[in-house]
């Protein structure tokens, strides 16, 4: 059916919306695609559903040929398979709860790996019935703080999630080589560019993790790249690791008076002046920084973490919180903030500017007095034989030539560190530049995490009992609306890629003349005949002016204009992308674009 703008649920805007901050927000509400609902919450409008139905339908095709299955879950779930893996507790404050009139609770869904799960359990009991790859394209809802950026960070959005069942590791292996290729296929189709990345796996668990990035300059995700090929999440990265030092000749440490030294910068400059070394300047690097942070855990209590760094470094929040769960093993998401006022009042033996790691290596808890239950954690560059100044945890001193693993211990050591352009790569294949990206997709090894919670298992060849291994894939399909169109926009509007655009010809009237009209009627039913999608602006009282705007605006991959150049006998046909322009015989116009329609 042609697309007529004259009765079309339609109204562009000609400014930004004042909650807007990126291009695809502002394009996709200014070309009526979407409207605001609430933060974070947006409503489809018509031309929006046709740009989401085509990148779902790519997704579904891609699925369906490495033999996913569709199905369809609820969005409001109970709250006991939750409860059986954790993550009711885990998800704390991201998630949305309530009640129904009975007083059982509910959630609204924020992925579906509990229920999928329960539905293979139910069915399935053999290891003649797997593998199995089940899919489906669905709301999901988180509640996020600070919902931005549109449909790229929203309470509301849509996800295709899939999931594979597997009797053991070699099919798990296989399933997920499937899904990473179906990805970058999938990826492709949509003209989308995107970088497989390692990735932690994070509160899902599992081993093998990556993210398909998109790179952009407003992403949220930072990455590194090396020119040998290395590419990770800045989370994901490990430190190359020194040797450790024979610390035999290292003199006994010393404490000495540091006044008035309480940062880095302070410190270094007292060490030069009151104690200068031959073999060249103290610098930063010389210095152990102990950060103090406050570990969120998912039942509520904040656990305090210490975190020794070389004094030229600086903790990376994000990369400490996908790293802290292996030390402590609570389960589930665990926050990481800055530790307070009051955390440090609660623990005197912590004194702030002076901290440094407890005396002796049978226990790693820092300070002398009151500050029992904190973890202490190192960089992997503080390594055994290491000789660092760092706090002596009195107010004024300072520890001079500190060994570490000949005179303080550690609890574990982390990645935490921001990671520097510059950085040698873990592969050893060059250094590491940073850049930003949107994270499109994300795709786990599972395991066994949710079968072995929820007891899903099935015989195996030998009739014994096993415990089924999963993998999760996701794909953000509203996040694909967004990216796509901060990737293809300029100046004047979108320019949308022809696979998903919302029609394939914007036609166009610009004069009064009834022949102009009845010439384009032409056009738009026979291009609708031989299936091309058609949006045609068939308004009589409104300006060319104000239709090309709303053409370029829109961004239909190609404009065709008929106007006064029908006298001559021909229609102009422009490309969106390129700005181009053809005038085509009037005789010849359909199967031109036809043509350029079908490439």
């Amino acid at each position: 059916m042609v697309l007529r703008l004259s009765t079309l649920f339609l109204r562009t805007l000609r400014e930004d919306p004042v909650d807007a901050e990126v291009a695809s927000h502002k394009l996709l509400v200014r070309a009526g695609y979407i409207r605001r609902a609430a933060p974070g919450i947006y409503t489809w409008l018509p031309l929006g559903l046709r740009v989401l139905n085509k990148v779902e339908a790519i997704v579904r095709e891609e699925m369906n040929a490495i033999g996913g299955q569709e199905v369809h879950f609820p969005a409001l779930l109970p709250k006991e398979p939750y409860e059986a893996t954790n993550r009711w507790t885990e998800y704390g404050e991201g998630i949305f709860r309530l009640k129904d009139r009975k007083g059982a609770d509910y959630l609204l869904a924020p992925t579906h790996e509990e229920m999928f799960t329960l539905l293979v359990k139910d069915l399935y009991n053999s290891y003649k019935d797997l593998p199995a790859y089940l899919y489906q394209i669905q709301n999901k809802y988180r509640d996020e703080a600070r919902p931005r950026a549109g449909l790229l960070r929203g309470r509301e959005f849509i996800m295709k999630d899939s999931y594979s069942f597997d009797v053991d590791d070699a099919g798990l292996d296989t399933a997920y080589a499937k899904h990473r290729e179906a990805y970058l296929r999938i990826f492709a189709r949509l003209g989308l560019e995107v970088l497989p990345v390692l990735a932690t796996a994070g509160a899902m668990g599992g081993s093998r993790s990556e993210e398909f990035l998109h790179p952009t300059d407003i992403g949220e995700d930072t990455f590194v790249r090396s020119a040998g090929g290395y590419v990770a999440n800045v989370e994901a990265v490990t430190t190359v690791v020194p040797e450790d030092i024979d610390p035999a000749g290292l003199p006994p440490f010393e404490v000495r008076d540091t006044p008035d030294t309480p940062t880095i910068d302070t410190l270094v400059e007292a060490a030069n002046r009151l104690a200068p070394r031959a073999s060249g300047a103290w610098t930063a690097a010389d210095t152990l920084k102990n950060v103090v942070l406050a570990a969120l855990l998912p039942t509520g209590e904040r656990h305090l973490v210490v975190i020794g760094l070389p004094g030229d470094r600086a903790v990376d929040l994000k990369r400490v919180e996908a790293n802290i769960g292996a030390h402590l093993p609570v389960g589930g998401e665990i926050g990481i903030e800055a530790a307070s006022e009051e955390d440090l009042r609660r623990h005197p033996g912590l004194v702030k500017g002076y901290i440094g790691p407890a005396l002796g290596t049978e226990r790693a808890v820092l300070g002398a007095e009151g500050s029992t239950g904190i973890t202490y954690l190192v960089d992997p560059r503080v390594v055994s034989g290491t000789s660092w100044i760092t706090g002596a945890n009195e107010h004024g001193k300072h520890v001079f030539g500190l060994v570490a693993g000949r005179d303080f211990g550690w609890d574990g050591t982390i990645e935490c560190v921001e990671v520097r352009e510059g950085d040698p790569a873990p592969d050893g294949s060059g250094p590491l530049e940073t850049a930003r990206g949107i994270e499109m997709g994300h795709i786990f090894q599972l395991g066994r995490k949710y079968a072995a919670a929820l007891d899903l298992k099935v015989l195996d060849q030998n009739g014994k009992l096993v415990t089924v291994t999963m993998g999760s894939y996701g794909i953000g399909v509203t996040r694909a609306v967004a990216a796509l169109a901060e990737s293809n926009h300029d100046d004047r509007g979108l320019v949308w890629p022809r696979n998903v655009a919302p029609a394939d010809v914007h036609l166009m009237v610009t004069g009064k003349q009834a022949e102009l009209f009845a010439e384009a009627e032409r056009i738009a039913a026979e291009l609708e005949a031989r299936g091309v999608e058609v949006i045609f602006d068939d308004r009589p009282k409104v300006s060319a002016g104000v239709k090309f705007g709303d053409a370029e605006l829109i961004g239909v991959p190609t404009i065709a204009v008929v106007g006064r150049g029908l006298a001559d006998g021909v229609v102009e046909v422009k490309d969106r992308a390129s700005g181009t322009a053809e005038n085509v015989p009037v005789a010849d116009v359909v199967e031109y674009l036809v043509s350029a329609v079908r490439g």
